[in-house]
């Protein structure tokens, strides 16, 4: 019988799988619309008018710090608490709880990287109405008024946001339940004679109201036992002058986020979406409450630091308006200016809300990376190229397509397994039939210098002769239901428990587990990957975890969109201690929240391979990158499904520029390694590969200043164009960092793109042919299957390694190529970052090169841009390409210890290109190239 078991859990979670995931679309039906979301539907049956609530101004307080302020709710009498701080770096952080609730309500710890330093705040003036503070730059201030009550951030004159203008703030107070508690009948009497009680009275009849799943919830047959009662909350925020709102990812959508009016608001909540659909607000793996707002002026940005589940509405005076209705506005001088409007909703918790004034772009980067951190920074082979499926049968299959790759001279670093590797999906262990040594295949692999990704969910199979389980069972450390006993649910082992990865100890523990010495079979070049952290639940509601499930004093409800962060958080913390802190970690992650960028990769989940999908790809990615997340991307050629070898190439094409390049496909498809669609399309696969590994000391160069300064690695053209009202929902198209702009082809059958070189004044460079173009125009390309229009800025300078090997790591030391390309005005710069490509030696002893590269009055130069550093590479120059030079009649290299030598050099008066042929210096050498 135990044999029979065994072998029917597979079976059950495929027809359990195959339940969920419907016929090749998601069942909407599984997932809650706001009308389903009790809470939501409360608070959005809240329409904009008069706030209840006021400012008592007598109870101010003012420190150096921070103010703090009682507000109460005219209809309850029921008090919160304002905390009003200025931080560094010009933001704002407000913090509203109750004054006095029954219980604590959750703040959201280890999300923030520090308590964020403040500045003093001011009172400028004060009377009746309310108070002026100012925020010391700029003459910015903040406007507390009294009644309603309302906060209004003002530079100058004009008012960058409004907070409860539209009167939306709702605090679900928390209370005992009446409907149900046996109260002594005397005492009620007496406490009704007390005239100090009248005001209670007005609560009291509030709370009396029973709604309709505000202490219970079903949804379809799960019951949510919500012993806390409501307690939701809400704010609205008021930006004028703004029409552009991007974040809060994840969302299959545009990266301009759309107004919600008549349809449900964008939710928050990490859910296990089988085949989801595209252009619309439901629920993905995801979360980070996080929305830049953005117009010619100013970029500002809201972090809403919550982890229950959460809803966004937005809302605007210009939606809806045509091109030709918004001309008809200015020719009759409609003085209506624009205005967005955001409501945030969430289950629980408090209101606690960073408010980034920016005013660049970069600003709103900087600040939120001195909140939350910035992007890890990757070894150099994860932004290589990845080869995954669900599944690598075993051993010999793995060595089946590493040996398929060097036959046809394509390059790749990491091979992945997926759940079929472990011991009857028990992780940290392997089938001890098909992958029966895997030591012998890792140092396979290893020998061509090679590394593997291994899966460890975060689901344990509850079974006695599991090591895993028996630990965290012992140690108490599963997730209890709302009874006490361990959490359960049904997810790809069958039976699971679920560790409490809120907890510190339970997060070492798991850490731990990753010694060499614990997780067998496993050596320095298996890194990891963690899937289905939601949690996903497959017999739960929503494909999720129950609510009243408890993680120590708090519900899962508190801290849901916080599991997967956790989740990562200490696996990745376990690759750093089996090295003993030396080596960087590599963990990608599909569940994510704010501060997740500090653990690793992300990507976008089970796609499918349709064009839509491709095209999708790119906004989901840049809504990631606005908000930290740099290393992403998607399934290359759609998980779902089997793509057409159209697609298939015209999708490495696009995710060879898209910072996280992995291939991956469902069990059920057919094989797709790349050399499988004929001769033609592995060239064309093959030239896509490549051009990534050439470009890899830029891509590597971008997540170093990623991780410095928390700038996005891929971004919307507007964020270095950010007054070319063009750019502003533009989204098949980005940079990669300033200097490269990419439009991939993702039409299906394309003769040509249509590619928007912006700013007026500058040139680009077609970084195949070297061809130049003029900035600000529409330019029509023609394109055929082996096109990828990329064009270089004019005025950079971009290193490449022409020379592609097998891997990166068989490239460490070959020679650079630089391309200068110059602007009008013929100049250029650009950088050189070079350091070991795996460990923290480059942080903790500053071990790297990091050059600066000049080109100007016809001289190319290299100096040093980090004094204090040291490091030596064998690498040095083979090649310089000059695009938009003149011919010269000779050049020069002077090196560092004063020695002169001329140079060879070609000069290709059609394009305008020269080349500088065997330069050879070393790469860490100070030198300058003159032209005469």
């Amino acid at each position: 019988m135990a044999a029979f078991t065994e072998r029917m859990v597979p079976v059950l979670v495929l027809w359990l799988a195959v339940c969920l995931s419907g016929s090749w679309a998601v069942d909407r039906g599984n997932f809650k619309t706001c009308d389903q979301s009790a809470f939501c539907k409360r608070q959005r049956a809240l329409k904009p008018g008069q706030s209840p609530y006021r400012a008592l101004l007598e109870t101010m307080e003012l420190t150096n710090t921070r103010l703090t302020l009682q507000l109460i709710n005219d209809n309850n009498k029921v008090r919160l608490l304002l905390e009003l701080y200025r931080l560094q770096g010009n933001m704002t952080r407000v913090k509203i709880n109750e004054l006095k609730p029954l219980k604590p309500r959750y703040e959201v710890p280890d999300v923030l990287i520090q308590e964020p330093p403040t500045e003093p705040l001011s009172l400028l003036s004060q009377d009746e109405n309310g108070v002026v503070l100012s925020l010391g730059a700029e003459s910015q201030r903040v406007i507390v008024s009294a009644r309603p009550f309302r906060l209004d951030i003002m530079e100058g004159r004009e008012v960058l946001m409004s907070l409860n203008s539209r009167g939306l703030l709702a605090f679900e107070h928390l209370r005992t339940r009446k409907d149900t508690s046996q109260a002594d009948p005397e005492t009620e009497k007496k406490e009704e004679a007390d005239p100090a009680n009248q005001a209670e009275e007005a609560v009291k009849e509030e709370e009396d109201k029973v709604e309709d799943g505000m202490w219970e919830e079903t949804f379809k047959s799960h019951t949510d036992s919500k012993p806390n009662g409501p307690s939701s909350i809400s704010l609205d925020f008021s930006l004028p002058g703004v029409e552009h709102v991007y974040g809060i990812p994840e969302h299959a959508d545009a990266l301009k986020l759309k107004t919600t009016d008549g349809g449900d608001p964008y939710r928050l909540y990490n859910l296990d979406v089988f085949q989801y659909e595209l252009h619309n607000p439901m629920a993905l793996y995801g979360a980070v409450p996080v929305m830049l707002a953005h117009n010619a002026q100013r970029t500002t940005g809201i972090f809403w630091l919550n982890a229950a589940e959460t809803w966004v509405d937005i809302s605007s005076n210009t939606a809806g308006k045509t091109v030709f209705g918004k001309m008809l506005d200015y020719v009759q001088g409609s003085s209506e200016t624009p205005q967005t409007d955001v409501r945030w909703v969430s289950e629980s918790g408090i209101i606690d809300v960073f408010i980034m004034l920016g005013p660049t772009p970069q600003d709103v980067f900087s600040q939120y990376a001195s909140l939350t951190g910035t992007q890890a920074f990757p070894p150099l082979a994860a932004l290589a190229y990845h080869q995954c499926r669900w599944n690598y049968n075993d051993q010999e299959d793995v060595q089946t397509v590493d040996a398929g790759f060097d036959q046809h001279d394509i390059p790749y670093d990491f091979i992945w397994l997926d759940i079929e590797h472990t011991d009857g999906k028990r992780y940290f262990t392997w089938d001890p039939h098909k992958f029966a040594t895997p030591k012998d295949m890792l140092q396979g692999i290893m020998d061509k210098r090679r590394k593997m990704v291994a899966i460890v969910d975060p689901h344990i199979k509850v079974d006695s002769n599991y090591k895993i389980h028996n630990e965290i069972r012992s140690r108490s450390f599963y997730i209890k239901n709302k009874d006490g006993g361990d959490y359960e649910g049904w997810c790809w082992p069958g039976n699971a428990g679920y560790p409490d990865f809120t907890s510190p100890e339970m997060r070492t523990w798991w850490a731990s587990m990753f010694a060499y010495d614990q997780y067998e079979g496993s050596m320095e070049n298996l890194y990891t990957w963690n899937d289905m952290n939601e949690p996903s639940v497959f017999n739960g509601p929503e494909v999720t975890m129950h609510k009243d499930a408890v993680h120590g004093a708090w519900e899962h409800r508190d801290v849901h969109n916080l599991y997967g962060f956790y989740v990562q958080m200490a696996t990745a913390e376990g690759l750093v201690q089996r090295s003993g802190g030396v080596e960087r970690p590599f963990v990608l992650t599909r569940a994510f929240f704010a501060g997740s960028q500090r653990y690793g990769a992300v990507w976008t989940g089970d796609n499918a391979a349709e064009w839509e999908h491709l095209k999708i790809s790119i906004p989901m990615c840049l809504s990631l990158s606005l908000v930290g997340i740099s290393l992403c991307g998607a399934d290359v050629g759609g998980f779902f499904k089997t793509p057409s070898s159209e697609l298939l190439v015209r999708w490495y094409q696009t995710g060879a520029y898209q910072p996280f390049f992995r291939a991956h496909a469902h069990l059920d498809t057919p094989r797709r390694e790349p050399w499988l669609f004929g001769p033609e399309n592995t060239a064309l696969i093959r030239e896509a590969v490549r051009q990534r590994y050439a470009l890899l000391p830029y891509w590597y160069q971008l997540f170093y200043h990623a991780y410095r300064t928390g700038h996005p690695v891929m971004r919307p053209l507007w964020v270095e164009y950010p007054q070319d009202l063009a750019t502003f929902a533009m989204d098949d198209q980005f940079l990669l960092g300033r200097d490269l702009l990419v439009h991939p082809v993702t039409e299906e059958g394309a003769r040509g793109i249509t590619a928007y070189l912006p700013g007026k004044g500058e040139v680009w460079f077609d970084v195949h042919t070297f061809q130049k173009h003029n900035g600000a125009q529409n330019l029509y390309v023609p394109v055929t299957m082996s096109s990828i229009p990329v064009f270089q800025r004019g005025g950079s300078i971009i290193p490449r390694k022409v020379r592609v090997r097998r891997s990166s790591t068989c490239m460490e030391h070959d020679p650079y190529t630089l391309y200068v390309a110059l602007s009008p005005q013929r100049a250029a710069e650009g950088e050189l970052y070079i350091d070991d490509g795996h460990t923290f030696n480059f942080d903790k002893k500053r071990e790297f090169l990091h050059r600066r590269l000049s080109f100007t009055n016809n001289i190319l130069s290299s100096s040093n841009l980090a004094p204090g550093s040291q490091f030596s590479s064998q690498s040095w120059i083979e090649r310089i390409l000059i695009l938009g030079a003149s011919k010269p009649s000779k050049v020069t290299l002077k090196t560092a210890d004063g020695q002169e030598s001329q140079l060879e050099f070609e000069f290709d008066a059609s394009m305008s290109v020269l080349t500088l042929r065997k330069p050879g210096m070393n790469v860490g050498a100070d030198w300058t190239v003159v032209l005469q």
